[in-house]
């Protein structure tokens, strides 16, 4: 029985299309067949350059003959409309992260695929990577013993000429958020993924090393999580390094502790050891030579890790299952991001994570 190969377009032409494009040609059962974008002789370069049809027009675009999934990565607070756009014409959808700058957009979307009865995905590529499944797998398998605290740290750099490469950047409406809802959520994301659900949060944000922009560029949290573990967040696109320091989340409790650098374990200790374990330390042991996966520089990352999360999607769409981020796994981060700028705007008061 011939396998069906899903055909995709990708709405946007930013710094991340390109990473999708080779990510979903890479793939079997995938063909990239069009973009679409209002700059129609950047639509015109990625057409050409990945052998597919340009559009400048959404609604044609969304007619494109075939057409299985629309992969959305605008500007994160213009996800809403194109994603809704493309469930009311039957189409699924793939978002970038974020999937929208706030949890009642998020919920918009979610309700209009769920009405189209179309999947409604997100993008989290470090979800994916092995270290993350063993790092998920050591947690539900209660190996930590009870988890004390869950921390994660995002101490990047971006020039100011980033945040000046597109008007967008740096605003509450567009960017809807710093480095903790560009940056750092993608390791908040694989935290909550190991440690469920936050119940409370606490923060403080500032911007200190960047002008022209709304958002904040230091931000520190703290968290107590429903399972009572605390854990402590701090993020910032105002830490220079030459190489970039990698991000990392640490998982400590009673019974053991992991310490995951990137896709790498820089602690991987447990006072119950397993045979595997000194192969994991060995096939996933952090090199400290190693310079952190986009942390200097947001074009310096490999698309294989979207390749895998895209390949999630696909066949999650064959077997006719949630794939693993589907829209209330990608609403959750921003939840609690949205709650650490609360906190952070009431002078750090504990805030509910809603």
């Amino acid at each position: 029985m011939e396998t069906k190969t899903y055909k995709f377009g990708i709405a946007g032409t930013g710094l991340i299309a390109p990473f999708q494009a080779k990510a979903i040609q890479a793939m079997e059962g995938a063909e990239l067949v069009a973009f679409h974008g209002r700059n129609a002789e950047r639509v015109k370069e990625l057409a050409a350059e990945y052998g597919c049809a340009g559009y400048t027009d959404y609604d044609e675009f969304l007619k494109h003959d075939g057409l299985d999934v629309v992969s959305v990565c605008t500007a994160s607070g213009a996800h809403r409309d194109p994603t809704i756009a493309a469930a009311n014409a039957g189409k699924h959808v793939v978002v970038e992260k974020p999937l929208e700058v706030t949890t009642e957009r998020v919920d918009e979307m979610i309700a209009a695929c769920a009405r189209n009865n179309v999947t409604l995905a997100g993008v989290f590529p470090r979800r994916y990577v092995p270290s993350a499944k063993l790092l998920k797998q050591a947690a539900d398998a209660e190996r930590f013993g009870r988890v004390i605290m869950a921390d994660a740290y995002v101490k990047w750099w971006r020039s100011q000429e980033y945040y000046e490469s597109g008007a967008w950047r740096g605003t509450w409406d567009l960017d809807g958020g710093g480095a903790m809802m560009n940056q750092a959520i993608h390791t908040i994301d694989l935290l909550l993924y190991v440690m469920g659900d936050p119940k409370t949060v606490r923060a403080e944000t500032k911007t200190v090393a960047h002008t022209g922009i709304e958002v904040e560029d230091v931000a520190v949290a703290m968290i107590e999580f429903e399972s009572g573990a605390m854990g402590v967040i701090q993020a910032s696109t105002a830490c220079w390094s030459e190489e970039g320091h990698p991000a990392e989340i640490q998982i400590c409790g009673t019974k053991g502790s992991a310490f995951m650098t990137d896709d790498k374990f820089r602690v991987w200790e447990f006072q119950h050891k397993l045979p595997e374990d000194d192969q994991i330390r060995a096939e996933h042991g952090f090199n400290p030579d190693a310079g952190g996966a986009g942390a200097a520089d947001p074009a310096a990352i490999s698309f294989l890790w979207h390749q895998w999360n895209f390949e999630d999607v696909v066949a999650a769409l064959r077997e006719g299952r949630k794939p693993l981020v589907d829209g209330t796994e990608g609403r959750r981060a921003i939840a609690l991001i949205r709650a650490m700028y609360e906190s952070s705007a009431k002078g750090g008061e504990k805030v509910e994570v809603r």
